[in-house]
């Protein structure tokens, strides 16, 4: 659906009105400190009120344009629960006791019953094209038996899920039947042009409440850490967001969806002024393959990375904290074949600068496999550039150590407990490795615990150097004084930390 240029100049208008109408009152009343009273108040001025209605126009223009291709989603699913046996406040012998025994109530099976009970969603959805395909989140649908979704105009259709990628809560819905020709559908924008302070407007049904619309403004971007799917890079809105909501359009003042809104942080089950919604441009490189009911495919390095931190900036000799630290480099994998290596920290993929480890990670997840990508890393102080040919991600265990008993060596001062890995030892504890140090017990509030080190952890090197036993690791040790940058192998995979030695 085409925006018309009405809607985009009454959306432009809208920052112009906001910045008049606000600049007007706080000058009023810095000029003016006076008490707020019907005898003291002047007038309000003509051009206020012609901006403050021009904006309030601007909002309910851009919401009628969106509305109409905005759904209401309601799933069903039956689920098992059973029926606790019934028993006396006071036990069976109690009630004997009082009565006497001729009313000795007669000895009961004793299981509790099962019986079926059906549970009720609700959600949001919009209209993607005229076919009648619906994007909506993931965990609207997920399990459900029955999917029915509501147009604006109160008509109803059964839907069915097409598509659906788990991993950044993605689904698409089918409407079912007869498809109207008169369906209306949404315009997807560009979530990359979206800053901080922009405006938005979100549609949905909160609690049940169909055809919602609330307004705010961009409070973030790029947020990673929120941990709620595994691809995060989520628009952060204080557009206010309610159980419902989930699925709905986060809109532009052009009128076009810029994210799909899909969580709220909150500790009382209700919009607390944090909202977040998924960026519309990590799901349309989605939509071609989910509406045919594909599979996503994801672009894979074959590398264990992590963030840079202000102790690791200093170890690796780098200018700032940004990019993403190789702690470890798959055998045959696309990354060693290319000549990546264990402590290159990578700044640049595709000619996108690196922030941290999540965003690196939504971009090589967003590479077709099979394509060939530039990687500029930072190794030893020099930047260096390599051509990776990107794989097909799939499911890798990686082996590491599980928490054995306590070592003969201690290392009191740190509060760390370690052990040569020996042939017996690892085999033992099914590690694959046959060299290293391996962490049997940390101290709670000593100078290992504090550096992040755990029970279980291989130490792998000291200050870039292997280490093969406890004795080169204590002779590295002894080399520093006040910390020492550790490659550590763990269950997820490789780290680098620093262990601070005061």
């Amino acid at each position: 659906m085409k925006i018309s240029p009405s809607v985009q100049a009454i959306g432009i208008a809208i920052g112009l009105g906001l910045f008049i109408a606000t600049g007007l009152f706080v000058t009023t009343a810095a000029n003016k400190p006076r008490p707020v009273s019907a005898a003291a108040t002047d007038a309000i001025p003509e051009s206020v009120i012609a901006a403050a209605d021009q904006l309030g126009k601007a909002f309910a223009a851009v919401a009628a344009h969106v509305k109409p291709a905005v759904v209401s989603v309601y799933s069903e699913k039956t689920v098992q629960l059973q029926s606790p046996e019934f028993q006396f406040p006071f036990g069976e012998d109690f009630f004997n006791q009082f009565f006497g025994e001729q009313f000795r109530l007669p000895k009961t099976p004793g299981h509790p019953k099962t019986f079926r009970m059906p549970q009720h969603g609700m959600g949001t959805g919009m209209l993607l094209d005229k076919q009648g395909h619906i994007l909506t989140n993931y965990h609207v649908v997920e399990d459900v038996d029955e999917i029915k979704v509501q147009l604006s105009d109160k008509r109803t259709f059964e839907a069915k899920v097409i598509g659906a990628d788990r991993k950044t809560d993605v689904a698409i819905l089918e409407m079912k039947g007869t498809i109207p020709g008169d369906l209306p559908t949404v315009q997807l924008g560009d979530s990359d042009a979206m800053e901080d302070g922009n405006l938005v407007m979100a549609i949905g049904a909160p609690f049940g409440l169909t055809q919602t619309v609330t307004t705010g403004i961009i409070s973030a971007t790029g947020r990673s850490d929120v941990g709620i799917s595994d691809y995060e890079d989520f628009l952060q809105t204080d557009a206010p967001i309610n159980p419902g909501n989930s699925g709905g359009p986060l809109i532009n003042m052009h009128g076009e969806v810029i994210g799909m809104n899909s969580a709220i942080e909150t500790n009382v089950g209700q919009f607390s002024g944090v909202g977040f919604a998924i960026p519309v441009n990590m799901i349309k490189n989605m939509l071609p393959t989910l509406i045919k009911g594909g599979q996503i495919s994801r672009g894979m390095l074959g590398v264990s990375i992590q963030d840079v931190s202000k102790e690791l900036a200093e170890e690796f000799h780098l200018s700032d904290n940004k990019g993403a630290i190789v702690s470890q480099v798959m055998k045959d994998s696309p990354a060693e074949k290319a000549g990546l290596k264990v402590g290159d920290v990578i700044v640049r993929f595709n000619g996108r600068g690196v922030s941290d480890s999540s965003q690196l990670r939504n971009l090589v997840a967003a590479t077709t496999p099979g394509s060939d990508a530039r990687i500029v890393v930072m190794r030893n102080g020099k930047e260096q550039t390599f051509t990776v040919t990107i794989g097909k991600m799939s499911a890798e265990v990686v082996a590491s150590a599980k928490p054995a008993r306590k070592g003969e060596n201690q290392f009191s001062k740190l509060g760390l407990n370690v052990q040569t890995l020996t042939p017996d030892l690892a085999r033992q504890l099914g590690v694959k490795e046959d060299r290293g140090v391996l962490i049997t017990g940390v101290e709670e509030g000593g100078l290992a615990s504090a550096s992040g080190l755990k029970p279980g952890d291989l130490i792998m090197e000291a200050d870039h150097k292997p280490v093969a036993n406890f004795e080169e690791l204590q002779s590295i040790l002894k080399k520093h004084k006040d910390q020492i940058l550790l490659l550590i192998k763990r269950k997820s995979g490789s780290i680098f930390l620093v262990l601070r030695l005061k």
